[in-house]
């Protein structure tokens, strides 16, 4: 099974702790069952840089696993979050050992070499 990332993306006015809310996302949480491998952590503070969509904030992440990305997809489409206007972005997660030339590769080079 792969596992793929949620990336959440609220609207820059959402503001975190609504009890049904909470309730909510657990209850979603809950219903992943073993597909859940990291519930990951909400985010309260971030920054953008780059074209990260008008209007919309980092908020969190999950990683699920799935035996395809539209499996992840389907698992994601029930997100209470969609209902507040949120986005999400789902990720297939490279095995670092299987991924030559990805993105942070440039950047360990460039640490390892100053």
């Amino acid at each position: 099974m792969a596992k793929f990332l949620f990336s959440y993306r609220a609207p820059a006015d959402y503001a975190p702790g609504h009890p049904d809310s909470r309730s909510a996302w657990a209850a979603w949480f809950q219903s992943m069952g073993s597909q859940l491998a990291d519930v990951g952590q909400p985010v309260r503070e971030a920054r953008q840089i780059g074209d990260c969509g008008s209007g919309q904030r980092l908020a969190g992440y999950t990683v699920v696993t799935a035996d395809s990305l539209e499996e992840a997809l389907a698992l994601a489409h029930r997100c209470p979050g969609l209902h507040r206007g949120f986005g999400i972005e789902v990720g297939a997660l490279a095995d670092p050992a299987e991924a030559p030339g990805d993105p942070g590769e440039d950047t360990a080079k460039a640490v390892s070499a100053a």
